[in-house]
């Protein structure tokens, strides 16, 4: 059998992925006494490169040496770009500076540029561009697109934009690939008006060209423009494909817009894309961030084969909702089916135990993730265990777990002690908090916001100043309340004290009949006292009420209602919800900044844990105010169920919980 045929099956194999079986290929032509050609060389290299096998590797430099075939331009740059996979950045240089042909070739120039940008040694890559521009060599659009990606870091922009504008200067920024990574660099750098500039100018758009664009804007939290520019795209004829229903349906998740995410399932279906597994994760979270968690879980039981990548979803969709127990078993049913968790797996159930109260489970998960599972634990899983510690009162133990960290505390961190400060009111731990969540965040109005709240519970007029004054210095304004609700494929936004709706009379006499009503139910403060301390305070009608009241106005008696919110929910509102569920008997679901609510019954799924400990924080300050000493005493819940209640001590100082003691509700 001549070489000819060799290297034909060598093409074919190589072209079709089947590495292994080319390398065996080529050492059956070697047995048989053909000897390999400049032809043959590049198929096994890659071969080797992509299986990796470097010590094959070796062997086939030493057989192109031997051949005669290192002057090879295709083989030159196969070699290059083996060494560069292997990671071997010094033998590929080598092979580079070795032979002199190499300085006057695009193609080897392009290899090395490749990898280099692949190993993200951006320096060396600008070094050897200039390089290549000061020995006269024709640089080419394969060039820019093994350039361009290394500079896909914020960072790194600057020094984008330059060889943007070197593009523009030789003309390839009018190749149809140039453009699409360029508007790729641009939106992973963050600079997304630069990015839908140079998209917009583009005379040719392509799938690529709108997945770009889309991802970038799904990206960096923008998802009201991915919906606007899928439109467009729809407009255009283009047909999505499963890159861009990932985008979509992830900012379906963040905006609650159940009705667009249900139209894409619909797409996905018929463009037999349901068996997808990227797509049903991304189907999973997007309902169950919409608050449709029987969908949510319906999807994920007819999965026939799930990742640790589904199972997180639907964890997290559970945590979300406030349904712990259910993660915490689905957590171990993915653990005893086989699946290894992973970072994210972990994150997900921790935030589950947080929002549960199931604190000593989520201290035992913390524990195997190290010991167990032999994983690093990151800032983020720490900020989850000191909101677990956090909510459950043992804020002493959540500064001390922050101490021990073996990674640096971030933001996250620091922001979830300050949160944690705020349910139990100890200012001077929230000052620490904050002092050092600022060094991270100096530019999150939230944590300004969280402090200044917690003087002014604690009738520290003076820290309200002083937060104020560092506001007012650093330009920061508060973000505006908002909410918003579905209806008939539309969505319809609310303001605080809102009055711009066409229906504003009908919403405002009705929130006034529910209040009346709520009020004689729960026997609160006359609303129209609540009504004018909330106009002196420039509050208004809390928005996510607003939205609530024109979602019963305009829909069907029994049907529920989703309510999206931006900022947390406050307890006036809470308790307003829990009322009008009992007198209209059916579901609320308020999707706050944290998680999820539902109403039924005059009862939430959050089982009431801010309200009661803020009950609890002012009884204890009630008993102290008349001279009795307490300690927290409680139940084994940690103090996040009903039973929680602050336990006067006796005569001799010891704290006794009589069998017949009444639990606080």
């Amino acid at each position: 059998m001549t070489w000819i045929p060799w290297n034909t099956q060598l093409r074919e194999l190589a072209k079709q992925c089947q590495y292994l079986e080319a390398l065996t290929l080529y050492r059956q032509m070697l047995r048989c006494g053909s000897s390999p050609n400049a032809f043959s060389f590049p198929f096994a290299l890659k071969s080797s490169a992509s299986l990796p096998l470097p010590l094959s590797g070796q062997q086939l430099h030493c057989q192109v040496i031997k051949s005669g075939c290192s002057q090879e331009p295709f083989v030159l740059t196969s070699l290059i770009s083996m060494y560069c996979k292997f990671s071997s950045l010094g033998n590929a240089r080598k092979v580079f500076d070795e032979n002199p042909i190499s300085n006057q070739l695009t193609v080897c120039y392009n290899a090395l540029i490749s990898g280099y940008a692949l190993n993200s040694r951006v320096f060396d890559v600008i070094a050897l561009f200039c390089r290549m521009r000061e020995m006269g060599v024709s640089v080419n659009s394969v060039t820019m697109l093994g350039l361009v990606p290394v500079f896909s870091e914020p960072g790194y922009i600057s020094v984008g934009m330059c060889f943007h504008c070197c593009c523009v200067k030789l003309g390839l920024n009018l190749d149809f690939s140039v453009a699409n990574c360029l508007v790729t660099m641009y939106v992973k750098c963050g600079a997304i008006e630069f990015g839908r500039n140079l998209f917009d100018e583009m005379p040719k758009k392509g799938l690529i060209t709108w997945n770009a664009m889309i991802s970038g804007y799904a990206q960096n939290g923008l998802a009201a423009d991915v919906l606007e520019l899928y439109r467009k795209m729809e407009t255009a004829g283009v047909c999505p494909d499963a890159v861009t229903f990932v985008g979509v349906l992830s900012s379906c998740a963040n905006l609650g817009a159940v009705s667009v995410g249900h139209e894409v399932e619909q797409r996905i279906e018929s463009s037999r894309l349901g068996l997808n597994p990227f797509l049903n994760n991304a189907l999973i979270n997007m309902y169950a961030r919409c608050g449709n968690l029987v969908k949510a879980r319906a999807i994920f039981d007819g999965m026939p084969v799930k990742s640790v990548v589904s199972w997180t979803a639907i964890i997290g969709g559970y945590g979300m909702h406030g349904y712990g127990e259910i993660a915490v078993e689905l957590f171990d049913e993915m653990i005893k089916s086989g699946i290894r968790p992973d970072g994210a797996a972990f994150v997900s159930v921790l935030c589950a135990c947080s929002h549960a109260g199931l604190t000593e489970k989520g201290l035992e998960y913390f524990s195997e993730m190290k010991m167990k599972h032999r994983l690093q634990p990151g800032p983020e899983h720490y900020s989850c265990v000191v909101d677990l510690l956090g909510r459950a009162g043992r804020l002493n133990e959540a500064l001390e777990l922050i101490k021990s960290m073996q990674v640096k505390p971030d933001g996250a961190v620091w922001g979830a002690l300050l949160g944690a400060c705020k349910i139990h009111r100890n200012v001077e731990m929230a000052e620490l908090a904050f002092e050092r969540v600022i060094e991270f965040e100096p530019t999150n109005i939230g944590y300004y916001v969280l402090l200044s709240n917690i003087y002014s519970e604690a009738d520290n007029l003076e820290g309200v100043l002083k937060v104020r004054v560092m506001m007012r210095e650093r330009k920061l304004k508060k973000d505006p309340g908002f909410s918003y609700v579905e209806y008939k494929g539309r969505v319809h936004l609310f303001l605080a004290g809102d009055r711009s709706h066409p229906q504003k009379k009908e919403i405002y006499r009705m929130v006034d009949e529910l209040e009346a009503l709520v009020k004689k139910l729960a026997g609160c403060k006359d609303n129209e006292e609540r009504r004018n301390k909330e106009a002196l305070l420039g509050m208004g009608v809390h928005s996510e009420k607003l939205a609530i009241v024109f979602g019963l106005l305009n829909s069907e008696p029994g049907t529920e209602i989703v309510v999206i919110k931006n900022l947390r929910m406050c307890e006036d509102c809470h308790l307003f919800f829990k009322g009008v569920s009992k007198i209209v008997t059916r579901q609320l679901v308020v999707r706050d900044a944290t998680r999820f609510h539902h109403f039924r019954d005059g009862h939430c799924s959050c089982k009431d844990y801010c309200t009661k400990i803020d009950f609890i924080l002012k009884l204890r300050n009630l008993l102290e105010a008349c001279g009795v000493p307490v300690q927290l005493g409680g139940c084994k819940c940690n103090n996040m169920c009903s039973n929680a209640v602050w336990i006067p001590e006796n005569e001799t100082g010891s704290r006794e919980r009589a069998d017949d003691q009444p639990a606080i509700d």
